[in-house]
């Protein structure tokens, strides 16, 4: 699997966001948390991303994006378990 990390400044233009709001929305369930990269660093999975911005544009409702965006952890967590 081919992992790309997209630092804050491109996940707000890709959303459109602004900071408040890309805050607001991991706060609600409805984006991807942001994963570590270093002391002060943090970055986002760009295929969560390219998963949640799919959901928007198919018009899912708040609450079917909710279950994507924990799915989604669920999914970074089985995989971080099974790297050999």
């Amino acid at each position: 699997m081919n992992i790309q990390i997209v630092k804050q400044p491109a996940l707000l233009k890709q959303f459109a966001f602004s900071k408040s709001t890309l805050f607001n929305q991991i706060k609600q369930g409805l984006m991807p948390s942001s994963i570590p990269l270093g002391n002060r660093a943090i970055g986002y999975l760009q295929h969560e991303l390219d998963a949640v911005l799919q959901a928007r544009i198919a018009g899912q409702s708040p609450a079917q994006i909710k279950a994507l965006v924990t799915s989604l952890k669920v999914k970074r967590t089985e995989d971080l378990l099974n790297i050999d």
